[in-house]
């Protein structure tokens, strides 16, 4: 069942299945939970073939949804005004060239300030706290949400809500008509806000689009909901997971601080918390030898084209000196991930502060005994206690 569980027992591995499929039939058929007969890509070559191919479609209206109830609206509807994940160009185009000058690497690299007084604020109340504290609650998720709220101009008061509510839309056992509830709250609270930054102007990113005056209400508040899912999940889960992983790895905290950008493009590479992404086939397309006929969906795995050896000796190593140039963790092609660089900067800020304030942290529990999110769409874990000297 997609995603697929990490491998028995090492939980930053992928399933020796993906690397089997992987070695002998990269392009391999696969049932979808709707009953549709589509395609699994496991290699590095083959799924930024996929990813790159504009005969391939990101449409919402074609793409069968590999993660069972992951869809809130009902399977294959057209993508509503301004969810620009779920089009193909020219509308796509359209609202990415909209929101790419909000997220250049220059404007991102700016929020550094913001992004280290944050960390700092959050570290002194773990601290004040005490030992055991969850790495989960106390940073890892708290970082990201307030940073990417403080983007939109989300009030402090209602950001628990929207963190509550996304994690509930990332679950892949909640009912739908609880995640029917949590994307209505959500909407409504967006909307409240989309109405007083109109009423009163602010200096930010959604008041940015908003007096740019390209946009209406309903694509505003989609386009304010895709940010908020995009610019918390993965990256609490990528800190989480990365600081285990260094916790985890001899010399690992030493690596981090000495050259931070290139542990963090390593943990990016290793980890690979997003399991991956679907198109459709828009006509009959060759991939791998294999025929994907007009219609089908291919799914592609981002773990196993990111521990691919063919791409990367040693792929279940992790080892920050590597040559990571080529990583899949935020896409390839079109659809590459807007925030990646302020997934980045978050990352290059938070585990450092972290790893400086307690250089022999560690975690608090066996390694068996840490919660596994094998039941959301988005991979890390739902608790990560941690202990350090006071």
């Amino acid at each position: 069942m997609f995603p697929f569980p990490p491998r028995a027992g090492r939980p930053f591995d992928p399933p020796e299945t993906l690397g089997e499929l992987r070695e002998h039939s990269p392009v391999s058929p696969m049932t979808y939970p709707d009953g549709h007969e589509g395609w699994l890509v496991t290699s590095h070559e083959l799924v930024r073939q996929v990813l790159s191919d504009p005969r391939f479609s990101h449409r919402a209206d074609l793409v069968h949804t590999p993660v069972p109830g992951a869809s809130v609206r009902g399977p294959l509807q057209p993508a509503p005004r301004g969810a620009f994940l779920g089009m193909d160009p020219p509308e796509h185009t359209r609202y990415r060239h909209l929101l790419t000058g909000q997220f250049t690497v220059r404007r991102m690299r700016q929020l550094t300030g913001r992004v280290e007084q944050v960390a700092e604020e959050y570290l002194d109340a773990m601290e004040s706290h005490g030992p055991p504290a969850d790495l989960v609650a106390f940073y890892s998720q708290p970082i990201p949400g307030d940073v990417i709220s403080e983007l939109l101009g989300v009030p402090g008061a209602e950001r628990d809500e929207f963190g509550r509510r996304i994690l509930a839309l990332g679950s892949t056992t909640a009912s739908p008509e609880d995640k029917l509830a949590a994307y209505t709250t959500i909407q409504a609270i967006i909307g409240g806000l989309i109405a007083a930054k109109r009423e009163h102007p602010a200096d930010d990113l959604l008041g940015g689009l908003i007096a740019g005056g390209e946009l209406d209400d309903e694509e505003l508040a989609t386009i304010a909901f895709l940010l908020l899912g995009g610019g918390f999940d993965t990256t609490a889960n990528t800190i989480a997971m990365g600081a285990w992983v260094l916790m985890s790895r001899p010399g690992g905290v030493e690596r981090l601080l000495a050259d931070p950008a290139k542990t963090v493009e390593e943990l990016l590479r290793y980890l690979s918390v997003v399991p991956g992404t679907a198109r459709a086939a828009l006509e009959d397309v060759e991939v791998g030898g294999q025929l994907v006929k007009k219609g089908q969906t291919v799914t592609v795995s981002i773990p196993a084209a990111n521990r691919d050896p063919a791409r990367f000796p040693d792929p279940d190593a992790f080892d920050p000196d590597r040559a990571t140039s080529g990583h899949l963790a935020f896409g390839h092609g079109i659809h590459q991930c807007l925030g990646q660089q302020l997934a980045r900067v978050e990352m290059t800020v938070g585990l450092p502060a972290l790893f400086r304030r307690w250089p022999a942290l560690r975690p608090a529990v066996p390694d068996e005994q840490v919660p596994l999110r094998t039941d959301m769409g988005i991979y890390g874990v739902h608790a990560l206690p941690v202990t350090w000297e006071p």
